[in-house]
This record gives structure tokens, sequence and C-alpha cells, in this order.
């Protein structure tokens, strides 16, 4: 009698520990897809802020309408992605279309003296500011979830449950190049 009860306690007990190791994988995705709703949230306040500065800039750069329509294009691809991937893809071409327009703008000191277009450009500084930590705590949410699926004994229960590894929220290889790469000084 008391073989089986030691074997059903042991049963048991695996049983419990493999629920547990379950449960904290799903944790761990649900905590990844909460930090990204937050990046998600960001995101599309500042890209109803573009609008606005298009709108400011428009009237000041007549001539550099392509830029102009890549960043409103950009936007729009945000706003149609509908899963984490697509947007995180999308994110670098917005970037991208965003530094033309920066770019631009140094060509026009009137409009950097501009009260309405200064306020803007701050209030999209300091989107961007949240944007760079609601990342960070989404990267660190996917690497959570990434180790606890790639871990053992978690990976067996991930591999059983179709779990997969999931993407980081990256800058993409142009942008590390250009973050790493010092700027040059020029007088």
């Amino acid at each position: 009698m008391l073989p089986i009860i030691v074997t059903a306690l042991i049963l048991i007990t695996v049983v419990f520990y493999f629920i547990s190791l379950y449960n904290s994988i799903i944790k761990k995705n649900n905590v990844r897809e909460k930090a990204f709703a937050d990046v998600d949230v960001y995101l599309k306040q500042r890209y109803d802020m573009i609008p606005q500065l298009v709108e400011t800039v428009k009237g000041y750069m007549n001539h550099e309408a392509n830029t102009l329509i890549e960043v409103t294009k950009a936007r729009n691809q945000y706003m149609a992605a509908s899963t984490i991937d697509e947007k995180i893809g999308t994110e670098g071409t917005f970037s991208k279309s965003m530094r033309g327009l920066n770019i631009a703008i140094e060509d026009y000191p009137d409009l950097k003296a501009n009260e309405n277009f200064l306020k803007l450009q701050n209030d999209i500084k300091y989107m961007e500011e949240k944007i760079a930590n609601s990342r960070t705590c989404f990267n660190s949410a996917s690497r959570d979830y990434n180790d606890a699926i790639e871990t053992f004994p978690s990976n067996s229960i991930a591999a059983m449950y179709g779990f997969k590894q999931e993407v980081m929220f990256d800058l993409g290889e142009g942008e590390r190049v250009r973050l790493e790469t010092a700027p040059e000084i020029k007088f």
C-alpha cells in the first residue's frame, strides 16, 4: 500500500511541476505581449503626432514633398500592421524616413524657430524616450520568455505545446551600424 501512495505522490508532484512550468511560460508570454502593447500605445501616439508635424513642416518645405510622402507612408504601414512582427518590421522604415525629414528640416532656419514646430519637436522627443524605455521592457520580457522556452526542463513543455522563440525589438542592421559609428566633427 505504501509504495502505491509514494508512487501516486511522486506522479502528482511531477504533474503539478509540469503544470507550473506551463503556466510560467504562459505568464512570460503574457508579460511580453503586455510590454509590446505599451510600446504600441506610444508608437501610435507618436504616429498621431506625425500628421501635425508634416502639416507644420509642409508650409516651409514645398520642394521636399518626397520626404513628407515617405514619412506619411511609413506611418500608414505601421498603423496597418496587425502582428507584433509586422509592427517591428515597419518601425525600421519609419525611423529611416524620419531621419530624412530631420535632415531636410536643417535647411529651414525659420521653421526651426517656429514655436509650434519646437513644441511638436519636443513632444516627439519626449515620446521617443518613452518608446525607448518601453522597447527595453519589451526586449527584457522577450528575453525572459525565450529563456523559458529554451532551457531545460521547460523547453520540453514548450515543444509539446508549440511555443516558439519570439523576436526582439531590434534597431536593424543599418541603424545599429549608424549608431556604432562615431560622428564626424567638423569646424
